[in-house]
């Protein structure tokens, strides 16, 4: 397998038929479980050896592509809450303007990687434990036949400006889903994430939609904002590589196809269990590699002369 490819901006060979794998493996699990892949998408860049400034940009990218596949799944469907989806794309944009502002500090300074890096970890690990605790207990539910109860009140009907989402059957504030975009938005300009992997608990346990709704509605808002974010890497930072983004692409938008079709044959609590385990995997990896990596102290970075 010697398809060894130089990539220009991230300035490191690897091998072609690697990247269009990788692409893929996201694009099945984008499909899958409704999440950009951009989280698991980034660190596997990084393990490969690529730079992080440049993952991130381009893996924003990618989730582009992957999301707007698997949105189109859901479209047919008719599980996509445009009204609700447009919200959190409003907050989304503010949150991934703000987002790429910091990133440029933290690269002024010269800290962007390890800043990355650490979001990732503390993230994943957060995620990823929440995510399984909650699985399992569902599981259990479901294997013994109690149905879970859906929140009904909380401060997201107390809050002003109500609105009525009718794909979700939601009379809410607009302020908290506005809020969750903005956060979402922050998160995805710096960690090059779509951020679907916060979105979606958010929605479900927030915001109290429907799991159907949650997943189409998620991806359609992740589009946006991480076309959003990928422009502006590439227009402030030249750190977008297309040699990369294209391969992953082609990758990702086959794989997504597919993990809509597997996504569909297997039971939810399922689903939820096997991500939780993903995630907590690579957080696992990047906590390992902080903690055990520094074989460079001083990473090399262009400074502004004094």
């Amino acid at each position: 397998m010697g398809m060894q490819i130089y990539l220009p901006i991230a300035e490191v060979s690897v091998n072609a038929f690697l990247l269009l794998g990788l692409g893929g493996l996201i694009g099945i699990l984008s499909g899958m479980f409704g999440v950009g892949g951009g989280f698991l998408m980034t660190p596997l860049l990084f393990f490969i050896g690529i730079p992080p400034a440049v993952a991130v940009a381009t893996g924003a990218n990618q989730i582009v592509a992957s999301s707007f596949s698997g949105v189109l799944a859901h479209f047919r469907r008719r599980t996509v809450d445009l009204r609700m989806g447009t919200v959190l794309l409003v907050g989304g944009l503010i949150g991934a303007a703000a987002g790429v502002a910091i990133f440029n500090y933290l690269r002024s300074i010269g800290q962007v990687d390890l800043m990355v890096r650490l979001c990732y970890v503390v993230f994943l690990g957060i995620i990823g434990t929440l995510m399984f605790v909650e699985s399992l207990t569902a599981l259990r539910r479901s294997s013994s036949g109690v149905k879970p109860k859906r929140k009904k009140h909380g401060l997201v009907h107390k809050m002003p400006l109500k609105m009525r989402f009718r794909v979700s059957g939601l009379y809410i504030s607009v302020i908290p889903p506005l809020l969750v975009g903005l956060f979402v938005g922050v998160l995805a300009a710096i960690m090059g994430v779509g951020g679907g992997f916060i979105m979606v608990p958010a929605m479900i346990y927030i915001l109290g939609m429907p799991t159907k709704v949650v997943i189409g509605t998620s991806l359609f808002q992740i589009i946006f904002v991480a076309a959003f974010t990928t422009m502006l890497h590439a227009t402030t930072n030249y750190t977008v590589d297309v040699v990369l983004a294209v391969l992953l692409l082609v990758g990702g938008v086959v794989g997504a196809q597919i993990g809509t079709n597997i996504g569909l044959r297997m039971k939810a609590e399922q689903l939820r269990v096997l991500l939780a385990l993903l995630v907590i995997i690579v957080c696992g990896k990047l906590a390992l590699e902080l903690l055990l990596q520094p074989s460079e102290l001083y990473s090399i970075a262009p400074t502004v002369a004094q």
